[in-house]
């Protein structure tokens, strides 16, 4: 069994991907052509969701941190991966020395360059540790950024309605007169929530 929430290419002409919990055991087969593209959806997904997280000071590099702090563990605890653990530990000491320039009120800006690069590395980490479920519920902040845009998106091109006052979401809670030092510190709580849930639906499929 590999990681929680795992996607791998299996011998021979198909791939397989696997879930955590009471049914980690399943696995659904899947051609190695559509194991590529979910890899490609998975990298492209996740630096996209931290680009679009990045529209407050210190709110992507923050979330980076955290995420990628969990993968550090994840590495970690894993055999044959210290490598990707010392990789993943040196972007959360980047991350938080850009930290210390690009907290309220900001001197220096991530831009995308930073964001996309970010979100790639943690996209790429989820592809090496076959956590690539795992990481809707460990990257769970960057999700729910995600799908705010979408669904803003979905619901005006439909019903010519917005579900929020402005996407991404944190830009809601902007407008609903929330303070930028509140709502940095309320999506890092939820960041650390669903990395700590990932990491320990990790830590248990593997035992």
């Amino acid at each position: 069994m590999a990681g929680a929430g795992s996607i791998w290419v299996a011998g021979g002409p198909a791939a397989a991907i696997s879930v955590a919990g009471a049914i980690r055991d399943a696995s659904l087969d899947i051609p190695n052509w559509l194991y590529l593209v979910v890899i490609f959806l998975v990298i492209a997904g996740s630096s996209n969701a931290v680009n679009l997280t990045d529209g407050l000071d210190g709110l992507a590099a923050g979330c980076c941190a955290i995420v990628l702090l969990a993968y550090t563990a994840i590495t970690f605890i894993t055999t044959g991966q210290h490598s990707l653990s010392l990789l993943s530990a040196c972007l959360v000491g980047g991350c938080i020395g850009f930290l210390w320039f690009n907290s309220f009120p900001a001197s220096i800006f991530m831009g995308d360059t930073g964001s996309l690069g970010l979100g790639g590395a943690i996209g790429a980490l989820a592809v090496m540790t076959q956590t690539e479920i795992l990481l809707i519920i460990t990257g769970g902040i960057f999700v729910i950024e995600a799908l705010s845009v979408a669904l803003q998106v979905a619901t005006f091109k439909a019903f010519r309605r917005r579900v929020l006052l402005m996407a991404p979401v944190h830009h809601h809670f902007e407008l609903m007169a929330w303070s930028e030092t509140k709502i940095i510190l309320r999506f890092w709580i939820i960041a650390a929530i669903s990395a700590a849930i990932g990491f320990t639906l990790y830590q248990q499929s593997i035992t």
